[in-house]
């Protein structure tokens, strides 16, 4: 399934759950020949995602209502402002508003704060990325609007590359044995990456080969000594407890990737309004 169709089906199952049968409010108040125009308005500043899936909200379910902006994935937009204009069916407008603004206010809630951590590290070598820390059954809306915000994706699932986790650790007996165990399997062009907390698993860590190790709630001290011994051998991704006023001082370290679940699984949407002319 492509993104497009992944996409549509969110659409599709978040438009069923807001209407099992038909809108009686809607469906009492208005005829099928009343039309409306509504105004989409910031109530505060940000980051805009998820336009284009707000379009296809109202596409899916009236192809005639007409959705405008000039504003694109990932532009600023400031408290005020007029983010697009949609005209069309009465019924379809009130009908798709919540699932349209629920998605939208999320994606731009994950765009802003991904954008503002991506400003804490700007003018080092660091990349700010995600998790599979996801909404459940939202996750390609969630990465694209991390995507918007500056920031890089890590795995979309558990098939897109090998992150051995401290209970693989823990089932397989030590770090060097998982790493030999998924080695024995892995084609050389899936890389290996392997979480560990302290100075010395990271030693043996690089020592058994891993392609990336992801430094678990470590000190700023620990992971500056991970650097140095290091000497470019792994990819070094810093992890847990990544909250913005830490960022600078993490990325001083001289680590490669920050990793930051809070991106996702505990996000502010941003306040936005439909409001009806």
């Amino acid at each position: 399934m492509n993104d497009n169709l992944k996409v549509k089906d969110i659409i599709l199952k978040a438009l069923k759950e807001d209407k099992e049968t038909y809108d009686v409010t809607s469906e009492w108040l208005f005829d099928n020949q009343e039309r409306s125009r509504a105004r989409l308005i910031a109530k505060e500043e940000g980051i805009l995602s998820g336009i284009d899936v707000f379009k296809d909200v109202f596409k899916v379910i009236d192809d005639s209502i007409v959705v405008s902006s000039a504003l694109k994935e990932g532009e600023s937009i400031t408290k005020g402002q007029v983010i697009a204009e949609i005209e069309g069916s009465t019924k379809g407008i009130l009908y798709g508003e919540r699932t349209a603004l629920n998605i939208l206010q999320r994606m731009c809630g994950i765009a802003t704060l991904t954008n503002a951590c991506v400003k804490e590290v700007q003018n080092t070598k660091v990349k700010i990325v995600d998790t599979r820390k996801t909404a459940p059954g939202l996750r390609i809306l969630d990465k694209i609007a991390v995507r918007a915000g500056g920031g890089f994706n890590h795995r979309f699932n558990l098939s897109d590359g090998v992150l051995i986790k401290d209970n693989h650790i823990k089932a397989c007996g030590s770090i060097s044995e998982a790493i030999k165990r998924v080695k024995s399997h892995a084609p050389h062009t899936l890389k290996v990456e392997i979480e560990v907390e302290s100075v010395s698993e990271f030693l043996e860590a690089m020592n058994a080969k891993a392609d990336i190790v992801m430094l678990d709630n470590m000190t700023l001290e620990d992971m500056k000594e991970c650097v140095r011994l290091n000497q470019s051998n792994c990819t070094l991704e810093a992890s847990g407890n990544m909250k913005l006023d830490r960022l600078h001082a993490v990325a001083g370290t001289g680590v490669d990737v920050i990793s930051i679940g809070g991106l996702t699984h505990s996000v502010k949407a941003l306040d936005i309004s439909l409001r009806f002319e």
